[in-house]
């Protein structure tokens, strides 16, 4: 984070020992020591707390594109309803003897060896 190197870390001693002096020195070093720690206890804890929200949002927008899923499935099941019944119909129709529209407009076909005779 900071580039703080040890002829550095020496004046701030230094300056430190002449301003604050000898006697009072190693308890403000321990308070400044106890609240470094604590700050960087707390960026730690807002890294972790955005970090979660993060994948909370990623997440919720997963869930949300899933949401569009049970509409495609009604969808797909509407589909297939009507393919089942198309289907049925037209074996119901076949059972029945009807014929299908396409084969009304062609000649029967001959069935016998004299028929087919006639034909040619």
């Amino acid at each position: 984070m900071f580039d703080v190197g040890f002829s550095e870390l020496c004046l701030i001693g230094l300056v430190s020992l002449l301003v604050i002096g000898p006697e009072r020195l190693p308890k403000v070093a321990r308070v400044v020591g106890f609240w470094l720690g604590k700050t960087r206890h707390m960026v730690a804890s807002v890294k972790e707390e955005i970090k979660m929200e993060l994948h909370a949002e990623e997440m919720r927008q997963i869930f949300k594109e899933q949401s569009g899923l049970p509409e495609a499935q009604q969808v797909l099941n509407e589909t297939s309803n009507t393919l089942k019944s198309t289907i049925s119909k037209a074996q119901d129709d076949l059972n029945a003897g009807a014929v299908p529209e396409t084969e009304q407009h062609k000649e029967p076909l001959p069935t016998t060896k004299a028929e087919q005779h006639e034909q040619k």
